[in-house]
C-alpha cells in the first residue's frame, strides 16, 4: 500500500510538471522563432518586381535615363544630369535636310517607370537666309519620341526581369 501512495504520488508529480512544460514548450518555442525571425530583418525587403520598376542607383529611374540617352546617340549632347533627370542636346542637322534643325530636352520627372515621369520639349529652327528662325514642332513629334524612350525602358526593364 505504502509504494502504491508513492508511485500515486510520484505519478501526479510526473503529470503536473508534464502539463506545466506542455505548456510552456509552444510559448518558449514562439518566442524563440519571433526573435529569430526579427533577427533577420523584416519589411525593409524589397519586392522583385518593385525593384525592378524602381531602380533608384541613379537621382531618377535608371530604365528612363538609359532609354533616353540611348534614342538620342545620334545627337550631340550638351547637358546631362542623373541625379536632377535631365538631358539637354545641342543642335541637330539632318544631314539629308540641311535648311532644318533640331534641339531636345528630355526630363525624367519621377523614379518609377511611368509614363507621366518623362517628358520631351523639342524647339526646331529653318533655314531663311544666312539665319535660322524658330519654327513650331509638331506635337506628333514629342509625342512619337515619348513612346520611343518609354518602349525601349520597358523593353530593358523586362530583359533585366528575365536575366
Amino acid at each position: 500500500m505504502a509504494r502504491s501512495m508513492f508511485a500515486a504520488r510520484s505519478e501526479e508529480l510526473f503529470m503536473s510538471r508534464f502539463h506545466s512544460t506542455a505548456i510552456l514548450r509552444p510559448v518558449i518555442l514562439s518566442v524563440a522563432a519571433v526573435s529569430l525571425l526579427t533577427a533577420c530583418g523584416g519589411r525593409d525587403r524589397p519586392e522583385a518586381d518593385l525593384a525592378a520598376a524602381q531602380v533608384t542607383t541613379i537621382g531618377v529611374n535608371s530604365y528612363l535615363w538609359r532609354a533616353s540617352l540611348d534614342t538620342l546617340s545620334f545627337m550631340p549632347l550638351t547637358q546631362t544630369d542623373s541625379n536632377g533627370g535631365v538631358i539637354l542636346t545641342d543642335w541637330y542637322v539632318n544631314p539629308q535636310n540641311p535648311n532644318e534643325r533640331m534641339k531636345i530636352n528630355v526630363s525624367i520627372l519621377d523614379q518609377d517607370l511611368r509614363a507621366d515621369a518623362l517628358r520631351v520639349a523639342a524647339s526646331r529652327q529653318v533655314r531663311s537666309g544666312a539665319t535660322w528662325v524658330d519654327a513650331p514642332v509638331k506635337a506628333a513629334t514629342t509625342q512619337k519620341l515619348e513612346q520611343i524612350i518609354l518602349t525601349k525602358a520597358r523593353d530593358l526593364r523586362r530583359g533585366a526581369i528575365v536575366d
